[in-house]
């Protein structure tokens, strides 16, 4: 997990803003608006965000190392 709880908050709004924009959008835009929104909400259920781990960026406060053993 590299999101914390702030960051998975406004990830999850704007992602459910994107999905509901996507259904009284055109037909132009309408695909567009569901990536977006999928993607943040995704992301925020899932508490991990590939883009963040490419970066360095961690926004969660605990770390959950599992080690065999």
């Amino acid at each position: 997990m590299n999101l914390g709880i702030f960051d998975r908050l406004i990830r999850l709004l704007a992602g459910l803003g994107f999905v509901f924009f996507d259904y009284i959008a055109t037909s132009n835009w309408e695909i567009i608006f569901f990536i977006i929104g999928a993607w943040g909400v995704m992301t925020s259920v899932f508490g991990w965000c590939p883009f963040y781990r490419l970066m360095g960026i961690d926004t969660c406060p605990t770390n959950f190392n599992v080690t065999d053993g």
